[in-house]
C-alpha cells in the first residue's frame, strides 16, 4: 500500500522570502526563497532554489559554459535568516493567503521537487532563477486563478537598464557586464520578465490576485520585516573607476600618438599589443557568444572593438612594413568603432560608459597608423610598393 504524503496542519503558513542586496557582485540582486511554518509539527523550513554543489564534477568549466546546474535545498529558517543577518541584508517575508488544500499543495510541490531526482534545473540568470522559480512554481501549484498584472511596473526598462539599477554605475562589475554581455539584453522587459529580480518578484506578488469563485481576493495576506539592514556607507573613489582609469590610458596612447606624428614614426610594437589585447578580449566575447549556454552573451556587439581577427594580425602589424592589406584592415576597425557609436544612439547595445575614452583612442591611433602607412607606401619603389 502506498504511503500517504505527510500533511502540514491548517494553522501552518507559507510566506515568500525576498532578501536584499549584498556587496558582492554575484549577490547585488537579492534572493527569493519560499517559508513553510507548521507550529503545530515542529517545522520551519526555507526551500532555496539558490543553491548549486562546488563538488560537481568540472565545476567551473561548467559554470563559465553556462550548464551548471541549480538546485532546490531544504534548510532550517533559523539558520537561513541568520546567514542574512550575518551579512546585513534585510528580509522581507510575504505570507500567502491560501486555502489550507492550496498550503499543502504548495507544501507537496516543493517536497516532491526537493528529491534528488527532481531538484535539479538549468539556471538561467533571466528566465529561471531563484526569483522566476518563485512565480513559476505558484503558477504550477495554482494555475489559472492565480492572475499577476502590470500595476507594480512605473517605467519600462531593459533587461540591462535593470541589471544596472542593482549595481553602482561606473564600478569594474558594472563594465564587467556591460562587456560581456550582448544586445539580447538591450530590450525592453515585460512585467513578467522584470521577476528575473528578487525585488520585483516582491512587488508583483503584493498586487497578484487569486481568483476564488469568482471573487479576487490578494495573493498576500501580510507582509513582514523578518530583518532591517543597517545602512552602511559605500566608499566610492573616481581615480578607481573604469572612467578614470581608462580615460587615463587613453589619453597615454593620444599622447604617444601625438608624439610619434611629430617625428613622423610609429611605434610598431604598440600596435602590435593593441591588437593582441583588443584581439584576446574579442576571442573570449566570442566563446562567450558561441560557445556556452549563456542567454545573454550573445549577439555582443563589444566586438566592433575588440575584434579577435586582431590577434592574428598583431604579429603583421609590428612588422616595418606592414602588407598593404593592412591599410584596408585599418579602415574597417575605424568603420566598426563608427558603428558603436551609430548602435549607442539607436539603442542596439549600450556600452559601458568607462570604456568611452579608450573607443577615441583606438579611433585616434588607427587612423594614424592608417595615414603613416599610406605616407609610407608612397615613399616605396614603384616595384616593392606593389608587392606589398
Amino acid at each position: 500500500m502506498k504511503a500517504q504524503p505527510f500533511s502540514i496542519s491548517e494553522e501552518a503558513e507559507i510566506s515568500i522570502i525576498t532578501v536584499g542586496p549584498g556587496k558582492n557582485l554575484y549577490d547585488k540582486f537579492g534572493h527569493c526563497a519560499f517559508r513553510v511554518r507548521d507550529p503545530q509539527n515542529q517545522l520551519d523550513w526555507a526551500y532555496n532554489y539558490g543553491t548549486y554543489d562546488f563538488n560537481t564534477p568540472n565545476f567551473y568549466t561548467k559554470f563559465a559554459q553556462g550548464k551548471l546546474l541549480y538546485q532546490l535545498t531544504v534548510a532550517y529558517f533559523d539558520s537561513f535568516l541568520e546567514t542574512y543577518q550575518e551579512e546585513n541584508r534585510w528580509v522581507k517575508a510575504q505570507v500567502l493567503n491560501l486555502t489550507y488544500s492550496e498550503k499543502n499543495a504548495l507544501f507537496h510541490y516543493l517536497q516532491n521537487n526537493a528529491k534528488p531526482e527532481h531538484r535539479d534545473y538549468k539556471y538561467d540568470f533571466f528566465f529561471d532563477n531563484c526569483a522566476t522559480k518563485i512565480r513559476d512554481v505558484l503558477v504550477a501549484v495554482l494555475g489559472k486563478e492565480l492572475q499577476y498584472n502590470d500595476s507594480f511596473v512605473k517605467e519600462a526598462f531593459t533587461f540591462r537598464q535593470l541589471i544596472q539599477k542593482n549595481v553602482r554605475p561606473n564600478t569594474w562589475g558594472s563594465l564587467g557586464m556591460d562587456v560581456a554581455t550582448g544586445a539580447v539584453i538591450d530590450k525592453k522587459a515585460t512585467a513578467w520578465d522584470y521577476q528575473f529580480l528578487p525585488q520585483y518578484v516582491y512587488e508583483a506578488a503584493a498586487v497578484a490576485t487569486i481568483n476564488r469563485q469568482g471573487m479576487e481576493e490578494p495573493l498576500v495576506k501580510t507582509p513582514q520585516s523578518l530583518f532591517e539592514n543597517k545602512p552602511e556607507k559605500q566608499a566610492s573613489h573616481f581615480i578607481e573607476s573604469p572612467l578614470f582609469i581608462f580615460g587615463i590610458l587613453g589619453f597615454l596612447l593620444v599622447f604617444c600618438t601625438y608624439k610619434e606624428a611629430r617625428k613622423n614614426i610609429r611605434y610598431r610594437f604598440l600596435d602590435g599589443f593593441i591588437f593582441f589585447v583588443t584581439g584576446l578580449i574579442g576571442v573570449f566575447l566570442l566563446l562567450l557568444w558561441f560557445a556556452t549556454d549563456h542567454s545573454t552573451t550573445v549577439m555582443n556587439y563589444n566586438v566592433l572593438w575588440a575584434f579577435p581577427i586582431s590577434l592574428l594580425l598583431a604579429y603583421w602589424v609590428s612588422k616595418k612594413r606592414p602588407p598593404k592589406w593592412m591599410r584596408r584592415y585599418l579602415v574597417l576597425l575605424v568603420l566598426m568603432l563608427l558603428l558603436i557609436g551609430l548602435h549607442s544612439i539607436t539603442g542596439v547595445q549600450t556600452f559601458a560608459i568607462g570604456l568611452t575614452p579608450l573607443f577615441i583612442a583606438l579611433g585616434i591611433r588607427y587612423l594614424y597608423v592608417l595615414g603613416f602607412l599610406k605616407r609610407q607606401s608612397s615613399l616605396l619603389p614603384a616595384e616593392e610598393n606593389n608587392g606589398a
